[in-house]
Parts: C-alpha cells; structure tokens; sequence
C-alpha cells in the first residue's frame, strides 16, 4: 500500500505542491529516493534514517522506494527531510492520523530536532492557496510563516513533538505572529551628518522621487555616511512591498532567526570585488543576488570605478526594467529588482582632484583613465551627479542642531503622497519610473521654464536619456514644493544634478 504526505518546493519566487509517495514492499534491504532529487535530497536518506534510529523507531528492513512527484522537476535542498519521515512512519503504521489537509517542511538532523530551512514564508502563501489548512514548519521559521493570515502554522522542534500531537497526546499550539521579533532600531540620522547641506537636499529629492545618486568627492567628505542615512528618510514600506521583501530573503536565507517580516527598507552594500553573479544572482538554483535584496531599498556601490566593468554593466538592464531574469536549462528565474541606486566614488585615483587645499598627484590620462571606468550608458541612467565637498572646521564643530531624518521623512512622505495619488490603478509608483508616454501629462512646464530647458539642451548638447532624467527630478522637486506645474526654479534645480558628468568626463 502506498502511503502519501504533502509538501512544497521552490522554482525561484513561484513554489509549487510536492507530493511524497512511500511503498514498502518485500525484497531485500533498500531505500531508493526518485522524482529527480539532487544531492541533498539523496543525502535525506541517511539524516532520516539516523533520526529514526535516534528517536528510537525502527528503520524497515524491507525495500522502501520514496516518489517526490511531479517527477519532471528537480527537487532541491534538505527542506524534504521532514515529509519523508512523516511518509515513512505513516507506511510503518506508526502514524495513523489524517493529514490530507497537512503540508509539512523542514530539515532533519542525526538527533530528530527539525532544523530551519529558507523559503517558508512564501511556502506558507502558496500553501494556503493550495487549499492547505495546515503547515508544519522548522520552530525557527514560525514566525515567518505565521504572517500568512487563513492557514495554520505548526512550529516543530523535534520528531517526538510532532508525533505526539499527530497521535493526540499532546497538542503543538499554532503559531501566532510576534512583530516584536522583526523591530530594528538604528543609530544613523541625518541629524549627524555636519554641512553638506546641497548633498542632504539632493538627497531629500532622491528619496522623494525614488531618484539614482551618483556622490562623487574626496576622501572623507562624507560620501558613506550620506548613502547610509538615505534609507531612514526613505517612506516606510508598504505591506505588500513588506511581503515581497521578505520572500526574497527567506528565499535568499538572509533572514535573521526568528524574525517575521522585513519591515526596514534593505540596505546592501557590496563591496567592490563581487562577481557578476553575486550582484545578479544565479549558481547551478539560481538565488537573489545583491540587486534583488536591495529590492525596496537601497544598493550602494561605494568606489564605484573598483567594481570591474562587466560587473557594472550588468546592472543597465535592470535598473531600467526593475527585473533581472537568470536562464538556466530547467527554465529561466526571474527574481525583482526595484531598487534606488546610490554610487559614491573619489574623482580621480589619488582623490584629490579639484580638492581646494591638496594637490592632486595624479597626470590627466590617469584622471580620465579613472573616471572612464564607468560607462555613458550607466551614467545616463543615474538621475543625480552630486559633488560632495570637504567639510571645514565650523561645520564640523557648529553647536547648531543639524535636520533630523523624521523631519526630512515628513517632506518625503508628503511628495510621495502626492504621486501616488496621481499614478493611482498605474503600474508607475514614483517620479524615477515616469514612462515617456506619461511626460505630457505628468510633466507640464510654464513658459519660463520651457525656455530655460530648451536653451540648456542646445547649449549643453543634452541626450535623450539626460532630458528624461532632467523632467523626473524636475517633477520631484515640484513634488516637494507642493506645485504643480514644474517652475524655471525646479528645471534649474534639476540642471544641476546632470553637471558633473560633463565636469568630469567630458572637460
């Protein structure tokens, strides 16, 4: 008699039903796993067979042949560790209580205790749309899990637990969402960054508009430390961005134990020797890259000309379609990729050029060399160029209180709101996404302001591309100042942030 226990799998963000079919039969001794498991599937054979002998059942000595239907896809992780002893004991007799509304996940080891695995909160979501109405998972994703409201979420901390509750003797309690798990604080706060008062305005517009930023100055200016504080006046997230977010990560196995949801905006800041792939995402079971769990948030390339060029030039692409797609040959993963870029770099190789009190040491065609590492394209695809000067000595030591990043935020929050309200039923959520299409209606200048765009496209031989970027902050810092119609004041602003590429790559 076949025995049957239910469980889930993973094919990038998209899970899908694993049904895991047990037969014993007479014959000699064997214990054959098929459905295309990979190695750490075959390897279930000896946790589950340890754990059996450990917790004191056991194993057949019969020919017992595990299925992992549907048999065409690759069945991948030790996440099967757990069905299949619920499968096996059910075949042994050893359980006997209906589980047809059960789904189970978790890996196994030698002792019995059920071990953490990545991927449960979407496993969760995609159980209850199953039909599932309860899911037994690792007591280390619980709370991740029991985000999902309409299933119920069984926390299992060893073998003996859960077949305590299975027989009815001693019932697991579902779980129930804690978000005192997920609460981070944070020390970092524009009210610390001293001077650098046209670094924080562009900023404030980049944050407002979901803006590109290119920070680019000395050593020490305070490049960093802009680029980190970004993410405290960003709008808090959304629930469905919250969701979102935190299935990438569990995916990617980035999440804290115990936490539930990833209500912060994600920070990633790799650093400059990561490969294309870390930053995209793949391997042989393609994961999210850096790009994908900044989904959200923010990615900060700090000494952005280190980063090899292919690396960089893989991120043209999504930048503009929000997506980074990965083929391989059992189908292509598409993981999202929204994120607001910000790159810091120094000016030349030294870091000095065009300081005001040191001398650059380096010749012109090192300057040039240096900047030439980062391609046009990619250029033209971050909004805001923004010099970030050295800080004197009253800056620094002013008694003045420098703006907190809550007052920042309540600006922030309040342009945001005005564009999610004109892009409402829209798949466009902010300034930075405006489509070409939408320009006329979105973008309405006043004549002055026309003229003035007009005149600095001539005069400083704008692209296309620059003109778009140019209208996008224009729009947002519009957004900011509560108008409507886009001024000559917000076209000049706009202007600026598009200087230093021909400053520096084209002087």
């Amino acid at each position: 008699m076949v025995e049957k226990c239910s469980s889930l799998g993973l094919f990038g963000l998209n899970t899908y039903a694993i049904e895991i079919e047990a037969d014993l039969s007479r014959g000699m001794a064997a214990f054959d796993i098929v459905g295309l498991p990979d190695t750490a599937v075959k390897e279930s054979r000896d946790r589950v067979r340890s754990a059996m002998k450990n917790c004191g059942f056991e194993f057949p000595n019969s020919r017992l042949v595990l299925n992992l239907a549907p048999a065409d896809i690759k069945k991948e992780g030790p996440l099967y560790d757990l069905p299949i002893l619920v499968t096996i004991l059910r075949a042994m007799r050893h359980i006997t209580a209906d589980i047809s509304d059960s789904a189970f996940i978790g890996e196994l080891s030698l002792s019995g205790e059920v071990r953490g695995v990545n991927g449960v909160l979407p496993m969760a979501i995609a159980a209850r749309q199953l039909g599932f109405e309860k899911l037994y998972v690792p007591a280390a994703n619980a709370n991740e899990g029991a985000v999902v409201d309409g299933i119920h979420i069984y926390p299992v901390h060893n073998v003996f637990e859960l077949i305590d509750h299975l027989a009815g003797r001693q019932s697991i309690e579902p779980a129930v969402y804690d978000p005192a798990a997920v609460e981070e604080t944070t020390a970092l706060d524009f009210s610390q960054v001293k001077g650098q008062n046209e670094a924080k305005r562009a900023m404030e517009i980049a944050a407002a508009g979901g803006h590109n930023v290119l920070l680019i100055g000395s050593p020490g200016a305070g490049k960093s430390m802009l680029a980190k504080r970004l993410v405290t006046i960003l709008p808090r997230m959304t629930f469905e961005e919250t969701i979102e977010t935190t299935k990438i990560h569990s995916i990617a196995g980035t999440l804290k134990k115990g936490a539930g949801l990833i209500e912060t905006r994600p920070f990633r800041s790799p650093h400059h020797t990561i490969s294309r792939v870390g930053l995209t995402g793949g391997g042989t079971t393609p994961k999210p890259g850096e790009i994908s769990l900044a989904h959200n948030g923010v990615l900060f390339l700090d000494e952005l000309p280190e980063f090899s060029r292919s690396t960089l030039e893989v991120l043209r692409q999504p930048l503009e379609d929000g997506v980074v797609s990965i083929a391989r040959a059992n189908g292509t993963y598409t993981y999202p990729s929204t994120f607001m870029l910000v790159a810091a770099m120094n000016p030349c190789p030294c870091g000095y050029y065009n300081h005001p009190k040191k001398e650059c040491s380096c010749s012109d065609n090192a300057v040039q060399k240096y900047l030439n590492r980062v391609s046009g394209p990619l250029l033209d695809r971050i909004d805001i160029h923004i010099e970030v000067p050295p800080v004197d000595y009253d800056d620094l030591t002013a008694k003045s209180g420098e703006e907190s990043s809550a007052s920042i935020r309540e600006r922030v929050n309040a342009a945001r709101a005005i564009q999610t309200a004109r892009f409402e039923g829209l798949s466009t959520k902010c300034n930075a996404h405006i489509e070409a299409a939408q320009f006329d209606e979105v973008c309405v200048l006043d004549d002055r302001a026309d003229r003035l765009l007009k005149s600095a496209f001539d005069k400083l031989n704008l692209t296309a591309r620059a003109y778009d970027r140019i209208m996008k902050v224009a729009r947002t810092i519009a957004d900011l100042d509560q108008s409507e119609v886009i001024r000559a004041e917000h076209i000049s602003e706009a202007i600026q942030y598009r200087s230093l590429d021909r400053k520096y790559w084209h002087s």
